[in-house]
């Protein structure tokens, strides 16, 4: 399938997701890596998926790579853009970029997600690279959908702090300690490892990195295909995918009541909750759709 026939199909899921099921259905069960990178806003998440990108062509990989930003408050369209940080790869047919809008989504991704995933993973791509928008603490939705989630942190922004939190810290497979050619990515590193050491966590998984440069980068692409390849091999990669189907489940519901919500008028939330589910239940039962 070509670029534009995906990027079709891509808006498609997007705007008219009440087609995805239809959708998806015409296409073959397939699955790939799926990499996440999230980390907070100005760490190098771009730049550094452009290097990965760079790594995975030089093996002869297809790539296809969803970077979620976050969304114009007239428009919903996609605000900054980061795949201009990867333009070298534009005109490579062995790459796709597309960016994705937040929508207002909490988690740093869009609710499409899913659906554009599985429909990249279908077309036949060796990779799927995920990018979050620039997230904190709280946005974990990363790790409902990739497989194998590299957190990018940075000297200089604030991530030594994050390093005393729960949250972002505990849903990564992978840390990257971006951008070690800045003074204070050896204090940000040893902070790390104490951190990772005292949870209890691997902290064999700890990389540095210069996307600016390239270092580092072909340990990172090897510790990620190493990791989903140990996920494959065990019953890990099938339990998260199970999580992955849950959390779509969730969302296809949420989105489905939500359209019910809107044609209840009660002053009673619980009640107002009950009267979308019993006109659902009704529209479902005379075959009316129920909006998936």
């Amino acid at each position: 399938m070509d670029h534009k026939e995906i990027a079709k199909l891509i808006t498609l899921l997007e705007n008219e997701p009440d087609r995805a099921r239809d959708i998806l259905k015409k296409l073959p069960k397939r699955i790939c890596p799926v990499i996440g990178f999230t980390g907070s806003p100005g760490v190098g998440k771009s730049t550094l998926i452009d290097q990965v990108i760079a790594r995975l062509r030089s093996a002869g990989k297809t790539v296809a790579v969803v970077a979620v930003d976050p969304s114009s408050p007239f428009s919903q369209g996609a605000f900054l853009g980061d795949r201009v940080r990867m333009k070298k790869h534009f005109l490579d047919e062995g790459v796709f970029i597309r960016s994705m809008a937040s929508r207002g989504a909490l988690g740093g991704l869009n609710e499409s997600i899913y659906d554009v995933v599985e429909l990249l993973e279908a077309v036949g791509f060796d990779y799927v690279l995920i990018e979050t928008v620039g997230v904190g603490q709280a946005e974990v939705e990363v790790r409902y959908v990739a497989d194998v989630v590299a957190l990018v942190l940075s000297p200089g922004f604030g991530d030594e702090m994050q390093l005393l939190k729960a949250g972002v810290m505990e849903i990564a497979d992978i840390y990257v300690v971006n951008k070690s050619d800045l003074e204070g990515n050896d204090s940000l590193y040893d902070q790390l490892i104490g951190f990772l050491t005292f949870a209890g966590r691997d902290a064999l998984n700890v990389v540095k990195t210069s996307a600016l440069n390239g270092s580092g980068i072909e340990e990172l692409v090897d510790r990620i295909i190493t990791l989903w390849k140990n996920f494959a091999e065990t019953e890990k990669l099938k339990q998260l995918r199970k999580e992955r189907l849950r959390h779509h489940t969730e969302t296809l519901a949420r989105r489905t009541l939500q359209k019910y919500l809107s044609a209840v008028d009660s002053e009673d939330p619980y009640e107002g909750v009950e009267l979308a589910l019993k006109f659902m239940c009704e529209r479902l039962k005379y075959g009316q759709g129920g909006g998936t």
